[in-house]
């Protein structure tokens, strides 16, 4: 019989919201009018990650410390969240980077949320790793691994 994992009070290190995601049919049909509707600029970069299955691309903004605003399709009926997209896709994750990924899980399960991926490299994020938690609400987390300063 396992050992219960003991609550951690504090999440370690910082943490910082880095995007908000929302799963769409396609980034080339929509991105101009979200950027436009957020006051955000698109650069219209669209980057394919073929370990999540999808492509994704980032709004920027008006302020530089603004949140990004993540743009994703899926890369195929396998994707991950193709079955989100046929539920009418819409928001679908916050994504939180955390200086140390690991510790930060550790505290995720301390607090019962759920790891629904453990940490993989992200092409969008230049190998920079990412991983997924569902909190006990039912919200899906992103957290990226803080970059080394």
């Amino acid at each position: 019989m396992s050992k219960p994992t003991q609550e951690i009070l504090h999440p370690p290190g910082w943490l910082k919201l880095h995007h908000v995601g929302f799963v769409l049919a396609s980034i080339e049909a929509t991105a101009s009018c979200y950027a436009r509707s957020l006051g955000a600029t698109w650069d219209g970069n669209i980057i394919f990650d073929p370990l999540q299955m999808v492509r994704v691309t980032f709004l920027r903004g008006a302020h530089p410390c603004d949140a990004l605003f993540e743009l994703v399709e899926p890369a195929g009926v396998d994707s991950p969240v193709a079955r989100f997209l046929k539920r009418k896709g819409g928001l679908h994750h916050l994504c939180y980077e955390v200086e140390d990924i690991e510790a930060h899980l550790e505290f995720c399960k301390s607090v019962g949320t759920i790891i629904v991926r453990p940490p993989v490299p992200a092409v969008a994020f230049g190998g920079r790793r990412i991983a997924w938690a569902l909190i006990k609400k039912r919200l899906l987390v992103e957290f990226l691994e803080g970059q080394a300063v």
